[in-house]
């Protein structure tokens, strides 16, 4: 019988763990021919949630769980997930209930038609503000025509990866990665189901605004060459309006034209300049600091203390 893992990051969601542990039970008595165990992956949390997933595993022996030495942010905590899970299958998830277990089946039986890769579409947002379905729409089409990439349009919170995804993904031994985009960089046979993203069950959402950046231009810069090409098009460009402008003042300097160059004039055209100027700065400080942190070698995480040992492979790279 094979094993499908369920792997799930978990900061602050003391409120929710209950909960979803008994949508989790209900979600596996309804597959009759897989067995389950899941990692829920606490990512340094500050309240309760240690001691909830310490007693979860001690009632149900298929849950297991991992404490993150410091908080990492999501993505990160699901790359330890993979790191612990053993099934043959992986799915990925949020503890929030924003994505319902029930999606379970659905996705397992997409991945039994030969599908190595299946994302769980969000069709509908439930209680999400109009400002952030469209930023995420335009996040999501910029990524799909900037990058290499083919994510879902609308975008998605849970998938399931077979066994051989999963070992692919550990092979990328990248600190700042966005974990989906890699997925889909990834290749493999892929598919999607649709499902409607409720709302929150219970406490606050922990993607701030600043962690949304963080993962977009993590995104970004990991997929695309694109920024640095429009720098190369944006001096190309700042220099032929330059020599443009210096021949026309020389024409009409020839033809006795006096022309004056107002003081306001001249410090927008500086400003503009030199905005453009911090601007390619920051993007080429962005690949930079990334090369200097994959240069370090640093491990993306520690582990503080676990119910259950990382899975190994020979094929993997070592650590560094």
């Amino acid at each position: 019988m094979k094993t499908i893992s369920i792997v799930i990051p978990v900061y602050n969601e003391q409120e929710n763990l209950v909960v979803l542990h008994e949508r989790l039970a209900q979600a596996f008595d309804g597959v009759r021919d897989r067995s389950f165990e899941v990692v829920l992956v606490d990512d340094h949390s500050g309240d309760r949630t240690p001691d909830i997933l310490c007693a979860l595993a001690a009632k149900d022996p298929r849950v297991h769980w991992v404490r993150l030495s410091r908080n990492s942010g999501s993505h990160t905590a699901c790359t330890a997930g993979l790191d612990h899970a053993t099934g043959d299958a992986v799915v990925i998830m949020a503890a929030d209930l924003q994505d319902p277990p029930e999606l379970i089946p659905t996705l397992l039986a997409r991945h039994a038609e030969g599908c190595q890769v299946v994302w769980a579409v969000r069709e509908q947002r439930e209680g999400e503000s109009w400002f952030t379905k469209t930023a995420s729409e335009i996040f999501y089409w910029l990524m799909n025509r900037l990058t290499n990439l083919n994510l879902p349009p609308m975008g998605a919170d849970v998938l399931l990866a077979d066994r051989r995804v999963v070992e692919a993904f550990r092979r990328m031994p990248e600190r700042n990665l966005s974990l989906f985009a890699a997925i889909s960089w990834l290749g493999f046979r892929q598919a999607s189901v649709s499902y409607v993203k409720q709302s929150r069950h219970a406490g606050q959402s922990k993607w701030t605004i600043r962690r949304k950046i963080v993962l977009a231009i993590d995104s970004f810069v990991g997929f695309s060459y694109l920024p640095l090409r429009a720098m190369c098009y944006i001096g190309i460009l700042a220099a032929a309006v330059g020599v443009l402008w210096a021949a026309c003042i020389l024409v009409l300097k020839l033809m006795g034209v006096t022309q004056q160059v107002g003081y306001a004039s001249i410090m927008i055209t500086l400003l503009i300049l030199g905005g453009l100027q911090m601007l390619m700065l920051g993007i080429l400080g962005e690949y930079l600091w990334r090369a200097l942190e994959e240069s370090r070698r640093r491990p993306r995480y520690f582990v503080e203390s676990a119910s259950v040992e990382e899975t190994t492979s020979q094929s993997l790279p070592p650590r560094g």
